[in-house]
């Protein structure tokens, strides 16, 4: 999967992360992903000041059908503006930002118990 339209549709478990990308239904992604249960899709975002409504668009639209959307914000927790996560919250998401990898951890744990998780993460070395 690459370029910024590509979409893997399902609700994938991530079999690795690092290396500036993710792996994911048999295949890999260099870049950040977004990952929602509908599917994954190449996700344009590199640092956490990127990540805004636009940013999280797709997770929006699909938020009657989201349990939890986590946002990993790179190697380090790094607090989203209360205005931002104040706007998604009207949107009817439930958000909970960390790491990127704890995560990609969070999220695999969730799906694995059935439940319907999406990730939005920003690719960690």
């Amino acid at each position: 999967m690459s370029g910024d339209d590509r979409f893997l549709p399902g609700h994938h478990e991530l079999d690795a992360y690092g290396n500036h990308g993710f792996r994911f239904g048999g295949m890999s992604h260099r870049g950040s992903i977004l990952t929602t249960p509908a599917g994954v899709r190449a996700w344009p975002v590199r640092e956490a000041a990127e990540i805004s409504v636009a940013a999280l668009a797709p997770a929006i639209a699909e938020a009657a059908s989201i349990d939890l959307l986590l946002i990993g914000t790179g190697e380090t927790l790094t607090p989203l503006a209360p205005e931002l996560l104040a706007t998604l919250r009207e949107a009817g998401l439930r958000i909970d930002v960390m790491s990127t990898a704890t995560a990609a951890r969070t999220y695999n744990f969730l799906v694995s118990e059935g439940r319907q998780a999406a990730a939005a993460l920003i690719a960690v070395p």
